[in-house]
């Protein structure tokens, strides 16, 4: 599932159509029937940025695509001609190159959305102590694991950054926010920004529980463990022996 540091990826590859001048077109259907195309075509895109999970595209007169990968959507910018397999969702044209969205089912011409986010945790600089405000709301019983993926708690963390960062951290997914004090939060928001960070400027490196169930914990040697988590039933991983529930 794309992240935040995946959005801020592709934010940097579509500053290059910046300022210019873009056709647009909607090839795929349900796409189409959104009637982005239609409003947006010939007008000049003036800046993209990420927020979190979202990508916003702001056009001269005023319109603000909001694109949301979900699952498995993608951004690629391409020569402008190349050749295509299937269907993009989203096709934007400028002089030399072509930005084409894939499997992005959210396209919404609105900035509304945005404003429910928490703060975004690849900001430069994190406002850490924002986001610990934002946990300390949220119920006392709430585990730590599942606060950290809700967008309107923090905005840009998934379920990879949310195990690593607490790895990191050293603190359970299970630990109650109750539990928890601000100087845990602050550690293990810090964790994340910092992994986050430094996967958008060198790329994604070495996990160490993500997707390592029954692999010993690169740490203590505990075999790591993973289970539900949450209303969505995210899987958490997590190492018994460093990661101790309280």
């Amino acid at each position: 599932m794309p992240e935040g540091d995946s959005l801020h990826r592709a934010a940097r590859k579509l500053q290059m159509l910046v300022g210019e001048q873009v056709a647009v077109e909607t090839p795929h259907p349900r796409a189409a029937a959104e009637r982005v195309a239609k409003r947006l075509d010939g007008r000049r895109l003036l800046g993209v940025e990420a927020i979190g999970k979202n990508l916003l595209l702001s056009f001269e007169g005023g319109l603000v695509l909001r694109s949301h990968l979900r699952m498995s959507g993608r951004w690629q910018v391409v020569e402008r001609g190349a050749s295509r397999h299937g269907k993009p969702w989203l096709v934007l044209t400028g002089e030399e190159r072509e930005a084409l969205l894939w499997n992005g089912p959210v396209l919404e011409l609105t900035s509304r959305a945005t404003r429910r986010l928490g703060p975004d945790i690849l900001a430069e600089p994190p406002d850490l102590a924002a986001m610990v405000a934002n946990l300390r709301r949220a119920h006392p019983s709430r585990e730590l694991g599942d606060a950290l993926l809700d967008q309107r708690l923090v905005a840009g963390i998934g379920n990879l950054w949310k195990a690593e960062a607490l790895w990191h951290a050293g603190l359970s997914p299970w630990l109650a926010l109750g539990e928890a004090s601000d100087e845990e939060l602050e550690r293990v928001l810090g964790e994340a920004s910092r992994l986050m960070r430094a996967s958008l400027d060198r790329g994604r490196g070495e996990r160490a529980v993500y997707r390592k169930a029954g692999r010993p914990c690169p740490r203590c040697g505990e075999r790591i463990r993973s289970r539900g988590q949450g209303d969505d039933n995210r899987t958490a991983y997590w190492c018994p022996g460093c990661q101790p529930a309280r």
